[in-house]
């Protein structure tokens, strides 16, 4: 009921919702700025570099994402006790951020679709490498960096297991620990949770979805689709002669 999404805000005394929602929100927006930076940064480099150990690296990577991520965490434990960074929010947006480049190979498969003519054009007109990558791949790259961000934000924003081995205070909880902290008779303060918890992924999804349609295909897909020409019907020599003038207009 509506008293219990009330409570759930305002009756902070033991259970503090509040503050566990904005620590998983600074944790999550943090880890999905920086992990979208090294993902994209690690993708385009494999993609569009060749080096000597490009090869044995990718390899390594993909044996190493057959194992589950949790049978790391006594080393996790281990090197944030010799950092000083267990009770702290800016260690699991470490953790996450250092983790997420394991997981470069879709965005790699997406940067392999774009020509590299398109580079070697740029490059002999005069660009830089970095200019090649600010102005030309990424702005053809805005689906895959959406898909990035959001991926990157939805893994800290339900991740349960690290966050209850490194925050031991209460008021540094993320909402997936404080929910397990909960008492057995505080099922309807759980359910509010749960349903406020759940409505906030598909408001970040739809939005992304829209703008990866928007700003999913090319120029050149966009111009061939604003004009009238269609595959020849049937053999037609006239159709033919029209589809030929719109290419040329194109052109």
């Amino acid at each position: 009921s509506l008293v219990s999404f009330k409570r759930l805000f305002t009756d902070t005394a033991l259970y503090n919702y509040p503050r566990w929602f904005a620590n998983t929100l600074f944790v999550a927006a943090g880890s999905c700025i920086l992990g979208t930076f090294l993902v994209i940064l690690t993708a385009y480099t494999m993609s569009r570099f060749t080096f000597a150990a490009r090869k044995p690296m990718m390899k390594i990577t993909m044996v190493l994402g057959m194992f589950p991520s949790f049978m790391g965490m006594i080393a996790v434990y281990l090197l944030m006790t010799q950092f000083n960074l267990i009770n702290h929010l800016w260690g699991l947006i470490l953790i996450y951020s250092a983790g997420a480049p394991m997981g470069y190979l879709t965005q790699k498969g997406f940067f392999d679709t774009i020509p590299k003519a398109i580079d070697e054009a740029a490059r002999i007109d005069g660009a830089t490498n970095f200019q090649v990558f600010m102005k030309i791949n990424l702005p053809l790259s805005r689906p895959i960096i959406v898909y990035t961000a959001l991926s990157s934000f939805t893994w800290p924003w339900s991740d349960f297991i690290l966050p209850k081995l490194l925050l031991k205070e209460k008021n540094l909880y993320t909402v997936a620990v404080g929910l397990m902290s909960l008492d057995e008779t505080e099922f309807a303060r759980f359910g509010g949770k749960r349903v406020h918890r759940g409505a906030d992924c598909p408001a970040l999804f739809f939005p992304g979805q829209g703008h990866g349609e928007r700003h999913g295909c090319g120029r050149g897909e966009r111009v061939i689709r604003n004009t009238k020409w269609q595959p020849p019907r049937n053999g037609d020599p006239e159709y033919k002669v029209a589809a030929a003038a719109d290419l040329n207009k194109i052109e």
